[in-house]
């Protein structure tokens, strides 16, 4: 078997102190690495400078996906009512929004014993019934506000109230006011996501504007879903089971993928969905692309992502583009000099 496909191979030792828990202000101040795959070199610069190095002639691909605030605390319903008749609350629970699976069930994580029939039991009224237990931990619900069944576009308008932004566990810290408008992107629009296309969070509006001036942009939207943290457990990198995440992509942005042009995608949730169109030509429903180096890209010519988890999917899919050596190269070569790590760390342009 290659090595490239055996996960222990994705690791590498990321020293205390490297993990960004807050990003840098303003935002294109954030380290940049530029590797160039026909030179193999390496620029050190700021994201601020990111225009320098993106080809002309290259369309510009952003995911437009909004995080929502999927984490909700709560408690459990007791068997028992107080003396005024009220149901009294169990014990609590913490619930992590995933995605709706049709019009009134959702795949949620739940931290808390629950079982089948369980209510549980949140602010503004927001009640939570468990209707599956999955074996891999994930729970399916249904959720009632004020006793009537609610769609997703209720749900959030709710979550918005109740709800805590779900930060990366490697963050270690409880989201806080900043962290609503530092982890999302300017141009966030459509509600879904539990976790932000972070290469995307650099981004000013001044240099966003350039961008658009200088370069074809294009939107679509993939929910990036709590799967994107899931480590690979799977001794060889084939055997992971990939989470899927709903996307959409307007026709227009079709036509282009199915053009000859230079695309750059802003990040690994772009380029999966991409990438994933091109192999089925549909332009809706659930991407589950595994991208690795024995499934490189087609159609992404250029990359911008940020520095992953180590054996995790999003190291493995840079890996697709320029090799996992070179990949665990580069990382050692971010690490020595300073670069911040994770969803609020530093870029890499992979041309």
């Amino acid at each position: 078997m290659s090595i490239d496909l055996l996960t222990k191979n994705y690791d590498y030792t990321l020293p205390d102190g490297f993990i960004a828990t807050v990003p840098v202000h303003p935002r294109d101040h954030a380290k940049l690495l530029v590797y160039d795959r026909a030179t193999d070199s390496i620029t050190h610069t700021t994201f601020k400078h990111l225009l320098d190095f993106v080809p002309k002639e290259c369309d510009i691909f952003l995911n437009d996906t909004r995080v929502i605030k999927a984490r909700i605390f709560g408690k459990k319903e007791a068997q028992s009512t107080n003396d005024k008749g009220f149901v009294q609350g169990g014990g609590k629970v913490e619930l992590l929004f995933n995605k709706p699976l049709d019009a009134h069930q959702y795949l949620v994580m739940i931290r808390g014993k629950v079982q089948i029939g369980s209510k549980l039991l949140f602010d503004d009224t927001l009640i939570a019934t468990v209707t599956k237990l999955h074996e891999d931990g994930s729970r399916v619900v249904t959720f009632t506000h004020h006793s009537k069944p609610i769609r997703f576009e209720e749900l959030v308008l709710i979550l918005d109230d109740i709800g805590h932004l779900p930060l990366p566990p490697y963050m270690q810290r409880e989201d806080n006011k900043e962290d609503e408008t530092d982890y999302q992107t300017l141009f966030a629009k459509n509600a879904g996501a539990v976790a932000a296309p972070t290469a995307s969070l650099h981004f000013t509006p001044e240099l966003f504007a350039a961008l658009q001036s200088r370069h074809k942009t294009h939107k679509i939207t993939l929910h990036v879903g709590a799967g994107t943290f899931k480590p690979v457990d799977a001794e060889h990198i084939l055997e992971h089971p990939m989470h899927s995440e709903y996307f959409h992509i307007p026709q227009a942005s079709a036509t282009i993928l199915d053009s000859k042009r230079d695309v750059l995608a802003i990040g690994t949730t772009v380029t999966r969905t991409l990438e994933y169109y091109v192999r089925t030509q549909k332009t809706q429903g659930e991407c589950d692309l595994f991208l690795n180096p024995s499934n490189p890209p087609q159609r992404v010519t250029h990359l911008l992502t940020n520095f992953h988890l180590p054996k995790s999917t999003l190291i493995m899919l840079v890996s697709a583009f320029i090799g996992r050596e070179k990949t665990l190269d580069l990382y050692k070569e971010a690490i020595a000099k300073n670069y911040r790590f994770f969803s609020y760390g530093d870029a890499m342009l992979i041309l």
